[in-house]
């Protein structure tokens, strides 16, 4: 315990990187996913293709193995073409950056079927309704496709966030200071690394609890019109 003390600063600047990193992998991811279900369910037929391909393409690689790919892959790529091109110098790729594009791009492909199974469950009677009043298609999708998109889709996104706040954990292996790089490096440097391991774990365990209740709370939020209607 008098290590974990010493160290609680270092694990509460870590749990703060965590959420930052998490949060903002799960906004662009939504709006990824946003754009690939419209991709899907109203695109062309090219725009079809690249978006199916897109979401069969992040589920058939590793996440870990596309964070690396990404990050240095994608740090040699951006040198070459500077080399070639002549328009820039020496790039060095952010891990925080890194990490948080690699997530974006993975679970952006998860909230793609959420979005596009969740527009399916709405009855199109709701579309038809919203026409005959004269809605544009802007107004329909604030006050019609939007809120129901999201009562649906809510328990899938609740998924999904469960599952990125622990891939952010992976970043660490990039050198960014998360909570696990900060709690693997107290434990390696006080030779009691079983202790900080229970505390990453009891963190996640935390954090996973809490965002359950805000989830709960939005739930009820987005399910009370349906629930009144049936």
């Amino acid at each position: 315990m008098a290590d974990l003390w010493e160290y609680r600063w270092l694990l509460l600047q870590g749990t703060g990187m965590t959420l930052l990193l998490g949060i903002t992998g799960l906004v662009l991811s939504l709006l990824i996913g946003l754009a690939g279900s419209a991709a899907r369910i109203g695109g062309g037929p090219i725009a079809r293709r690249i978006a199916g391909g897109y979401t069969t393409f992040v589920r058939s690689v590793p996440d870990l193995c596309m964070m690396l790919l990404l990050f240095f892959g994608g740090q040699t790529l951006m040198n070459k073409l500077g080399a070639w091109t002549g328009w820039w110098e020496y790039v060095e790729v952010n891990a925080f950056a890194a990490g948080v594009i690699t997530i974006a791009f993975i679970f952006g492909a998860y909230m793609t079927e959420s979005f596009r199974g969740a527009y399916t469950s709405i009855p199109k009677g709701q579309f038809e309704a919203a026409q005959s009043l004269g809605l544009t298609r802007s107004q329909m999708f604030r006050h019609v496709t939007f809120p129901q998109l999201m009562g649906y889709a809510l328990p899938s996104i609740g998924v999904n966030w469960m599952v990125l706040l622990k891939t952010t954990a992976l970043v660490s292996v990039l050198g960014l200071h998360d909570l696990v790089f900060f709690g693997v490096s107290a434990g390696r440097s006080t030779r009691n690394p079983f202790a900080f391991l229970i505390a990453i774990m009891v963190i996640y365990l935390i954090l996973t609890a809490l965002s359950d209740l805000v989830l709960r709370a939005l739930e009820r939020r987005y399910t009370k019109g349906r629930m009144l209607r049936t």
